[in-house]
């Protein structure tokens, strides 16, 4: 897979301040990588940068192998879509010929575009309404084909749906995840939100303050952060610090206060870990409860703290030397007669574990 963008040792400082500090980043062809991380993290900082917005204080960018393209040479080979639409004050097929009009395409071949990428993103029943009557959902749809339109070689957007209802942004990344996949734009896509990077997103750059923590594919910084960091933040809100001192059926064994957990890993004995399992991978029981013979190992004898309602699904807050989230049903929370107070099992799989190593021996 070649490289089409290459960013190498950037440093961005603000009043001496350093908020945004990357060794190395690489953006391939034709994959949409995502920056992801809370607020404030510099995602939008390094957005700029990649898109020559921003000049870093330090650092080196370079386009198809290109150091020092000029602005102009660089804006025609990036579109952008951002969180707000930025529309002119016009009709909807008008906005989406507004580019092309500037690189001075005919005539004929600027209607075929807008009215491709129109049906496209659905909106050509409202190509003659003015974009100032527009719904959120139908202007980012404007903000998307006006971007689309242009076939730049590179695609940045930034936080383009976090102002979107819930079903409209939902509509949104359903077709926004097609037609990436259909034309294989290159895209670098920034969010703070886990379903919409595990929704478009090839490779992931997880952003905290300021630098990258860690980038792989999606679904392994999912299920194997590399610090506890990312993980917290990838919604692992089970942590635990323990030592790994022996190997039974080549399973880890790893103590965590008074509790022996047995995990999958090859990590070596005497290792000091961070012990992290999701909250949807651990099954109550009533502690009275016989259990049927399964694969799940591990049972923690726990008492509940806090019970807190999140709809269909209840987050049960447990406690047994460390802390434990668990997440259940509704139905299972009053089948169970789960309260604060009331002593449950926790049980869940070796396999449900994800161990980090902190490096150090114990």
């Amino acid at each position: 897979m070649t490289t089409l963008l290459e960013l190498h040792n950037i440093k961005v400082q603000a009043e001496k301040t350093t908020i945004l500090e990357v060794d190395e980043l690489t953006v391939n062809n034709s994959e949409v990588l995502v920056l992801l991380g809370p607020n404030g993290a510099g995602k939008s900082t390094l957005l700029q940068v990649a898109a020559g917005l921003k000049k870093p204080t330090s650092g080196k960018v370079y386009f198809s192998n290109q150091q020092n393209l000029s602005d102009l040479e660089f804006r025609r080979k990036v579109s952008t879509v951002f969180q707000s639409p930025l529309l002119l004050n016009d009709t909807v097929e008008n906005n989406i010929a507004s580019g092309l009009k500037f690189r001075g395409l005919h005539k004929k071949e600027i209607n075929q575009k807008v009215q491709y990428w129109m049906d496209q993103l659905h909106i050509l029943p409202i190509a003659k309404r003015q974009a100032k009557v527009l719904s959120g959902g139908e202007a980012q749809r404007v903000s998307l084909a006006r971007a689309f339109c242009l076939e730049t070689k590179l695609m940045l957007m930034d936080e383009p749906f976090s102002a979107l209802d819930n079903p409209t942004r939902q509509g949104l990344l359903d077709d926004l995840r097609t037609i990436l996949m259909r034309t294989n734009q290159t895209c670098i896509y920034v969010t703070h939100d886990l379903e919409e990077a595990l929704s478009v997103g090839d490779r992931v750059a997880v952003l905290l303050n300021g630098k990258i923590h860690q980038v792989s594919q999606t679904q392994e910084v999912f299920s194997h952060p590399s610090n506890p960091e990312v993980a917290a933040f990838m919604g692992v809100d089970n942590i635990i610090p323990g030592n790994v001192f022996g190997l039974d059926n080549n399973l880890l064994q790893i103590q965590a206060d008074h509790t022996i957990f047995e995990a999958v890993g090859d990590i070596a004995i005497g290792t000091q870990v961070y012990i992290c399992l999701r909250p949807e991978d651990i099954t109550l029981f009533n502690d009275d409860q016989i259990l049927k013979p399964s694969s799940a190992r591990n049972h923690v004898s726990c008492q509940i703290t806090q019970i807190i309602n999140q709809g269909p699904f209840m987050r049960v807050q447990l406690k047994s030397g460390f802390s434990l989230t668990a997440l259940v049903t509704s139905r299972s929370v009053k089948e169970m007669g789960l309260e604060v107070g009331k002593t449950v099992l926790a049980v869940f799989k070796a396999s449900a574990i994800h161990l980090i190593s902190s490096g150090k021996i114990q």
